[in-house]
């Protein structure tokens, strides 16, 4: 196989993987960046959409960067294996970006639950700390 051809092939799958994950993740994203961003469809789809241009850009310039395979493919199976390492490589960037921003947005919805639900409630302190540390407020003072 010649490299030139792996070059094809390479860059072909893995756009095409890019494409099908950034069409899935768009579309199946949406309703779960509406309920991160409490039912604001406009900031949904506007997060959506830059969410997407960043996937591309970050995946495409991967993919581009690792195109130069190391050595030569004299043979189909060199070929197949630096494709399979290369086809790889994309594989876990993509799963680790996709991993990345559930935790981002998942932090997010959280955040703005807490931030929504107002201050915490004082903690309590143990009975036998002195009084002047209770949640209670300062001890009485002796007059």
């Amino acid at each position: 196989m010649s490299a030139v051809i792996a070059y094809a092939i390479y860059t072909t799958v893995s756009l095409a993987l890019t494409f099908y994950i950034a069409r899935t993740l768009y579309r199946h994203g949406g309703m779960f960046l509406e309920e991160v961003f409490d039912g604001d469809k406009d900031v949904a789809n506007a997060v959506n959409h830059l969410l997407v241009v960043g996937f591309w850009l970050i995946n495409f310039g991967y993919i581009a960067l690792t195109l130069k395979v190391s050595g030569d493919l004299d043979t189909a199976r060199q070929g197949f294996e630096a494709l399979a390492l290369k086809l790889g490589g994309v594989s876990l960037v993509l799963g680790a970006m996709h991993f990345f921003n559930l935790f981002v947005l998942t932090r997010m919805k959280r955040n703005r639950r807490v931030a929504k639900q107002g201050p915490a409630a004082p903690m309590m302190m143990a009975p036998w700390a002195p009084p002047s540390y209770q949640a209670h407020g300062p001890a009485p003072q002796a007059g």
